[in-house]
């Protein structure tokens, strides 16, 4: 299957099955065959993930690989208390996930290890032979990255899925419902961001969980053992999915129309070494250590179809958590920093907020409607739930999962795009068109039925 084919088989067959009867749409001819998935990496993100595919009845979960003792034994006992068969264990060496790749028959495998882990996995995987392929954000550190995920999803004829829970979060849905209904009229501008003081980490193993103050490196667990040294090395938009996720499915963004152009602005660095002499004293090794990302990163965009979007990546200051949305259109905007939404000629009052949850009770999106008993107890208020439900259903259904490796390679790109633009004092990168101008003519596919 060439390239041109491949794309219009992800874009164009999905999109098509949106459209069918669901009597049709539905009809599985496998439902009782259990998908057969393991997972790499079963720390703190991991561990939720395993979490979720233990509740399901469709899911044999074959194995796990993770090479860090103490997540390890938490996801054990997280299994152990499950009382689901405990999965092979792939663990003593940083490629013992090779191993389980090569000895195992899965369906399907998900990547919940450090950033830098993520391209080679998902590139193992694939060429191990696997049809679908789960990660977490982000996809690769840099461009080139990037373009070699792409096209070897294209040349295995692969689904490679980034698990981007924030597309599915409630008033995000609900939003998007609002969108498609033509209530904010023409899109115009939109905002989003990850803005979560993360001076602090905490280490949870899905059993236990442990603080870790200044420490990070060699003395420090999970996120704190590879995170915090991005912020040494790197500065740019470290960590852009959160936000640009769903705004992207707001303005059709590989269907339909693209970003063109990114310009990236960053602060000065404050934060994390104010932190660690306030909580570890000014003798503090890591008080030494000079952090390149600055505090504030800013990313403009602009897109084919003519809207701009901005970003920030603000997580080394004291804050409240916010992505920061915003969604304004010709007739109205929402903004979820005062959770207000105003619809010209719609809100009760001209010219001023209505509280946005009496619009989300009204629009609450389908799939919320169907699934919100089964989001209990999923992490990140049962959004976690859809991400690995989508790409399940997917597998069994033998159908493309509904973001696909060119929307994860669109949005975490941004990474190195801005640190590129930062670099070059703030000029403004062409974006690349991962879909080599199919993006034309591929249509919407994301939460456009109630099932996944």
């Amino acid at each position: 299957m060439n390239r041109k084919e491949f794309i219009k088989n992800t874009g164009l067959t999905a999109a098509g099955l949106a459209v069918l009867p669901s009597a049709n749409l539905f009809a599985r001819t496998e439902a009782d065959a259990k998908v057969k998935i393991a997972v790499i990496g079963t720390g703190a993100r991991g561990s939720g993930h395993v979490d979720l595919l233990l509740r399901r009845d469709d899911v044999d979960l074959v194995a796990i690989c993770e090479v860090e003792e103490r997540a390890l034994n938490g996801t054990k006992e997280l299994i152990t208390k499950s009382g689901k068969k405990m999965p092979k264990v792939y663990t003593g060496d940083v490629d013992a996930w090779k191993k389980m790749l090569e000895k195992e028959k899965l369906d399907g495998v998900v990547i919940a290890t450090p950033w830098e882990w993520h391209k080679p996995m998902v590139m193992g995987a694939l060429e191990a032979g696997l049809k679908y392929v789960a990660t977490e954000v982000i996809l690769g550190i840099t461009l080139q990255d990037h373009w070699d995920v792409v096209k070897a999803a294209e040349r295995y004829n692969a689904n490679v899925m980034m698990l981007e829970n924030v597309c599915y979060r409630r008033d995000v849905m609900a939003v998007l419902n609002m969108v498609r209904q033509g209530l904010f009229g023409e899109l115009i501008h939109l905002q989003g961001g990850y803005q979560h003081d993360l001076r602090e980490v905490k280490f949870n193993d899905g059993v236990h969980t442990y603080g870790h103050g200044v420490e990070f490196g060699e003395k420090g667990y999970s996120e704190a053992h590879w995170r915090t040294n991005h912020s040494v090395h790197r500065n740019g938009d470290l960590y852009p999915t959160h936000g640009i996720g769903p705004v992207a499915h707001y303005i059709n963004v590989n269907r339909g129309n693209r970003f063109l152009s990114l310009c990236s602005f960053s602060t000065k660095s404050r934060g994390l070494h104010n932190h660690i002499v306030k909580v570890g004293g000014e003798n503090h090794p890591n008080a030494k250590v000079r952090f390149a990302l600055g505090d504030i990163v800013t990313t403009q965009l602009n897109c084919a179809n003519g809207e701009t979007i901005l970003l920030q990546h603000d997580t080394n200051l004291p804050r409240p958590y916010s992505l920061g949305f915003r969604v304004q259109g010709t007739e109205g905007l929402w903004m979820d920093v005062n959770k207000s939404i105003y619809i010209q000629e719609k809100s009760a009052k001209n010219d001023q907020w209505d509280n946005a949850q009496t619009w989300f009770d009204k629009y609450d999106h389908p799939l919320w409607q169907r699934w919100s008993k089964e989001t209990a107890g999923a992490g990140h208020g049962g959004m976690d739930f859809f991400v690995i439900h989508s790409f399940v259903e997917s597998i069994k259904r033998k159908q493309p999962t509904p973001m696909d490796v060119y929307d994860a390679a669109a949005w975490s790109v941004i990474t190195p795009l801005s640190e590129q633009s930062i670099e070059l004092g703030h000029q403004t990168v062409e974006f690349p068109d991962f879909t080599s101008g199919q993006w034309m003519y591929r249509k919407p596919v994301f939460a456009l039925n109630d099932e996944y």
